[in-house]
């Protein structure tokens, strides 16, 4: 008799196989839920907007996506994914190396810890959507604020975490090093900052999701082209049928940033997922 493998419980260990069936459960579970409401409603009245068809939504990505746009020339979703894309990478990249030289220095130098250590505490409680209409105000609609809301919104996050990292490596390594003849900058960049490069890409990873939030929220509020520009200039046509691909591109989008990211931690630091963190 064949052994069933055991899915629940403490010592579950699902093959991949298994487990990439029943994560495949829940999403069938809501498509399949989604087309049968689509059905009914759509059989009691035709002109229904909220849930579209699996049909309208086909026709709207022919006309978002492959088909030029009458006034501008442009195909709308690639245009809108390109600018969202752009400001992401910027945002994040320069919350990056603000979150990375904050962690490691604090995490090095306690005197600077003493010093900016409350004020990043303080500056990461503060929410970062409140400041978005002084970001408008100082630096004006255009690129910059945008990309100052992703950064303010995730480099306390990704600072904090890289301090945790600083903190987890052995006192003794720095130590060592000193006592070897190596200067303090030395130890903080050529020790301690190879080892906390793989956390770094860790922490942006699981910072896209607030990243994301902040950048479509700016764009609902200014822009002229951008996924989250896009989906709130139709809302007020209810259009669901070019919402509804689009929350879904946004997050296939999100999805395959995180998934290149995982791949490429593992492939520059092996023996960080070796180690288990």
């Amino acid at each position: 008799m064949a052994r069933v493998p055991r899915i629940w419980g403490l010592h579950a260990a699902p093959s991949r196989s298994l487990a990439i069936a029943l994560g495949l459960i829940l999403f069938l579970l809501v498509i399949a839920v989604y087309l049968v409401a689509v059905q009914h409603l759509h059989a009691e009245n035709p002109s229904y907007k909220i849930l579209p068809t699996p049909a309208q939504m086909a026709a709207a990505i022919e006309r978002m996506a492959f088909t030029p746009d009458r006034r501008s020339g442009d195909y709308l979703l690639w245009a809108d994914t390109l600018a969202s894309l752009g400001r992401i990478a910027a945002g994040v990249s320069l919350a990056a190396v603000i979150g990375l030289l904050l962690g490691l220095n604090m995490g090095v130098f306690p005197g600077l810890r003493a010093i900016l250590g409350p004020g990043l505490n303080f500056f990461a409680m503060i929410p970062p959507l409140a400041v978005l209409p002084i970001l408008f105000i100082i630096a004006g609609i255009d690129e910059a604020a945008k990309i100052a809301l992703i950064c303010i919104g995730i480099f306390p996050i990704i600072a904090r975490d890289i301090l945790l990292a600083v903190d987890q490596i052995p006192r003794q390594q720095m130590t060592k090093a000193l006592t070897l003849g190596a200067s303090q900058f030395a130890v903080a960049y050529r020790i301690l900052l190879p080892q906390i490069m793989p956390r770094l890409i860790d922490s942006v990873r699981l910072a896209l999701g607030a990243a994301w939030l902040f950048l479509i929220a700016a764009e609902a509020i200014a822009a002229t082209e951008g996924l989250g520009y896009r989906i709130f200039l139709v809302r007020r046509y209810l259009a669901m049928d070019v919402i509804i691909p689009y929350v879904l591109w946004i997050t296939l989008l999100g999805f395959t940033a995180e998934w290149l990211l995982t791949r490429l931690n593992r492939w520059l630091y092996p023996w960080y997922a070796q180690a288990g963190r």
